[in-house]
């Protein structure tokens, strides 16, 4: 391989999130592990970010700084090659980052009281944006079957026709369960929420991380221009870029990028988010590739020593994202017993309560970590499971 994907950078005295939150569960640490928590990469940034940046900052002045026609270019060239996808570029909305752009369109498009439809268990911050605006969370829990996932469509239209639900909250991939959605069904859901007017906002930011044999299909591609979806998009999973705090929001219809910008307010990414991301698109796709092919190595490595040394457990069935779902419910464990017995193994993981009473009992483990680190970290699990 061209990149590095193998050295390990001790980000402890770095203020990452999650290293910090490594430390505040258990202060003494008989290892020196590294947390497979929070989903951004354990991976050096591709090299040519760092040193467009610096030449960046040899070149430019830090003044107010808006987006470029390069920045435009280098985002809609993305989607099309990438995705198949056409977008113009006034229909980007640059936010901090897709939580940001969850939150506002919960704002601008729903009242206090409304219902929210979503996918369940599903990425935290979707009910924080939901109950952050005084909306309900109508929940439509995945059927959990032949070690995946699939959609009661069933209760799906159900939720729809109810009419307080005028929102979907929508995860494509699925975070955490890894799922990739195929065309078939966007198309059911696009005909669905059309038929009952629900809107629907798709969060799309592990859009290119798709392991061998899936893949991704943006739903603009299988909507109707009526359908006036918004898709969120960002560079932040695939550059791990998550700190540029950089995000493309694509709103096609005018009146509702209106009302979202109206709602976001001053502000948006910064200078160097903004050249970050006009880099990645255009400099940093070989190192994208090399990404996944590494992920989908740790994906098989991973489920293969589960397989073989830890029957006990279960592992979902990975089609996208870095993040592999794992059901533990055979150990017998409630919540707080099954996080003490990680915690203790010094094993810092997503506790699978964080997305909702459909994950008590499962884990959620960052596979975007050198391949040596992944293999302690299973031999750990190992190790409390059988102790």
């Amino acid at each position: 391989m061209k990149y590095d994907f193998t050295t390990l950078i001790d980000r402890s005295t770095h203020g990452s999130g999650k290293w910090d939150g490594m430390r505040e569960k258990k202060p003494e640490l008989k290892y020196s592990p590294v947390p497979l928590s929070v989903a951004d990469m354990e991976f050096k940034n591709p090299p040519e970010i760092a040193e467009g940046l610096k030449e960046f900052m040899d070149t430019h002045i830090l003044g107010y700084t808006g987006p470029t026609k390069e920045y435009y270019d280098a985002v809609c060239a993305w989607m099309e090659r990438r995705h198949n996808w056409h977008i113009e570029p006034d229909w980007i909305v640059g936010t901090h980052g897709v939580v940001e752009a969850l939150k506002v369109s919960v704002e601008a498009y729903c009242k206090p009281g409304e219902g929210v439809i979503t996918f369940t268990p599903v990425y935290y911050p979707f009910y924080m944006a939901i109950e952050g605006h005084g909306c309900k969370v109508a929940r439509c829990p995945l059927i959990y079957k032949d070690n995946t996932y699939i959609i009661d469509f069933d209760l799906f239209e159900k939720l729809c026709a109810e009419e307080n639900n005028k929102m979907l909250l929508l995860c494509s991939p699925h975070n955490p369960v890894g799922r990739v959605w195929s065309a078939e069904e966007l198309t059911r859901i696009c005909d669905i929420c059309r038929k009952h007017k629900v809107r629907i906002i798709s969060d799309e930011i592990h859009f290119d991380i798709i392991m061998p044999g899936f893949k991704h299909t943006t739903i603009h591609n299988v909507a109707k221009p009526s359908d006036n979806i918004i898709v969120c998009t960002a560079p932040s999973k695939t550059f791990n870029l998550a700190t540029m705090q950089t995000s493309n929001i694509i709103i096609p219809d005018e009146e509702d990028r209106k009302r979202f910008k109206e709602i976001l307010g001053f502000g948006g990414p910064s200078a160097l988010g903004l050249e970050a991301c006009r880099i990645a698109y255009t400099r940093c796709e070989e190192w994208a590739k090399e990404m996944v092919q590494v992920i989908d190595g740790n994906r098989q490595a991973a489920v293969d020593f589960i397989a073989e040394r830890l029957p006990e457990i279960k592992a979902i069935e990975l089609q996208g994202t870095y993040l592999l779902w794992l059901d533990c419910t055979a150990l017998g464990k409630n919540k707080e017993e099954l996080e003490n017995m990680m915690v203790e193994a010094e094993l810092f993981l997503d506790e699978g309560y964080m997305f909702g009473d459909e994950g008590i009992g499962f884990e959620r483990v960052n596979l975007a970590v050198p391949r040596d680190e992944l293999m302690k970290a299973l031999e750990r699990l190992e190790k409390a499971v059988k102790g």
